[in-house]
């Protein structure tokens, strides 16, 4: 009797444990970065810090270009103090990981020391010139896959100008398949796809970027279902969905100096001012807001799972 009374409590307590807590994760985009804090770079990661206070940030996605304009020369370069350390100061920011994909002015520089860097600063991480990362959702075992690509090298006009250094050299085919295998072959519940350039977007820079981008990453996140796919290097802020297009194109804005731009048939929404993303992902949805450089939120988006 002893026994039962026993099991029947144990069963009793284990029905009435709170259920584990769902993971939400929860991200900073910032790209096109770097000018000493001019241009209302100060004022925009002030905001950052205050961002990653209020809420539970769990990492800064840099989508290319943190330090304009000719990038580093090496990890000791005093470019790393003027246009990052001395700007992104804040204790939180200090404490918050920065995953960097490369830009086209790391290109003008030395690529290697943007990598080697992550050996110096503890909050930067940039392990290799393309690479992945899992963050868990939920409560259970579903992950969010984060893939940061290698944009400068899959576009040509980057590669016959020597002044980008290196960028001719680097394999289109081979960082190709590593993305197309790395997304078929995850399980992630939401794709994420970060790089510099855009896929689709408004500007009046030179259209074969798009275009290299359209024919080489367009297609691989379009048949291997990617939910987002986030870029830089316009310096405005876009949402663009080409019709039948089921990826979700967004591009974030600089974080110092943005340009002006205008809305074509496939853009949602589109804004001039300088700023920055959040997303948070949850199971069931991901919501984006873009920031710009006086904290408001000028434009807010709920993607539901389907």
């Amino acid at each position: 009797m002893r026994n039962l009374l026993f099991f029947l409590c144990f069963i009793l307590l284990v029905g009435c444990s709170p259920a584990p807590p769902s993971k939400t994760v929860q991200f900073i985009v910032a790209s096109d970065m770097g000018r000493s804090g001019d241009s209302h770079q100060q004022t925009i990661a002030a905001l950052m810090a205050q961002q990653v206070e209020q809420s539970d940030i769990d990492f800064i996605a840099v989508a290319g270009d943190p330090i304009h304009d000719i990038g580093v020369l090496s990890v000791d370069d005093e470019e790393w103090l003027l246009k990052f350390e001395n700007v992104y100061s804040a204790e939180v920011l200090q404490k918050t990981p920065f995953y960097v994909a490369l830009g086209n002015h790391e290109y003008m520089g030395s690529v290697q020391a943007i990598l080697d860097y992550s050996h110096k600063s503890k909050r930067w991480n940039a392990p290799a010139r393309y690479f992945s990362i899992e963050q868990p959702v939920g409560k259970g075992d579903e992950k969010v896959l984060f893939v940061f690509i290698d944009t400068t090298p899959l576009i040509d006009i980057y590669r016959k100008e020597s002044s980008f250094s290196d960028a001719g050299k680097q394999s289109q085919e081979q960082q190709l398949r590593w993305l197309d295998s790395t997304l078929f072959t995850s399980a992630g519940l939401w794709k994420i796809v970060i790089g510099h350039h855009p896929v689709y977007a408004v500007t009046d820079k030179p259209e074969s970027e798009r275009t290299d981008m359209q024919e080489r990453v367009g297609k691989i996140l379009e048949k291997r279902n990617v939910d987002f796919y986030i870029s830089g290097h316009i310096h405005n802020f876009q949402y663009i969905q080409p019709m039948d297009v089921p990826v979700n194109y967004i591009v974030n804005s600089s974080a110092s100096l943005s340009r002006p731009v205008s809305p074509t048939d496939a853009t949602i929404f589109c804004n001039s001012d300088p700023g920055f993303s959040v997303f948070t992902v949850t199971e069931e949805s991901v919501t984006f807001s873009f920031i710009n450089h006086t904290g408001e939120t000028i434009y807010r988006n709920t993607i539901v799972k389907e």
